[in-house]
């Protein structure tokens, strides 16, 4: 399975406004810089990100993004399916009727349990463990570099 940009740079744009859930709002400029995400394609996806209803955003020198529900109840199975709609290793998964050896592929059941064995591990993943594992990388990579 590949991870489309757009499903990366999403899942880090959320997973920073997680790590500052509850205490105002998070600027694009920051959530680019800090994120290593280009400053225009992060406006688009918080554009998107907003449409469905994960954050809230707010113009102005005040303004910035926040999520728009508690961290713990946005699973990475549903940003996921929002950013990239078509998830599925193949084409025929989708559109059974467009490929002639559907009813009679072997490759085809093996693709379906792989398909259900990561959308089952992405709905048990929330933005705020994600949260607690970036802390927690980044406490112990300052801690390296003071030893």
């Amino acid at each position: 399975m590949r991870v489309p940009m757009k499903v990366d740079y999403g899942v880090r744009a959320l997973v920073e406004l997680a790590l500052n859930y509850g205490e105002g709002p998070v600027q694009t400029a920051e959530i680019a810089y800090r994120q290593g995400i280009p400053e225009a394609y992060l406006d688009q996806l918080m554009t998107t990100l907003h449409k469905f209803g994960f954050i809230t955003s707010r113009r102005g020198p005040q303004g910035g993004h926040r999520l728009a529900m508690d961290p713990d109840e946005i699973k990475l199975s549903m940003v996921m399916a929002t950013l990239d709609g078509n998830s599925s290793p193949l084409d025929c998964l989708i559109n059974p009727d467009d490929c002639v050896f559907s009813d009679s592929c072997a490759q085809q059941e093996v693709w379906k349990a792989v398909e259900e064995a990561i959308r089952n591990v992405l709905s048990k993943i929330s933005l705020a463990d994600l949260a607690r594992r970036q802390r927690r990388l980044v406490e112990e990579a300052v801690y390296q570099l003071q030893t």
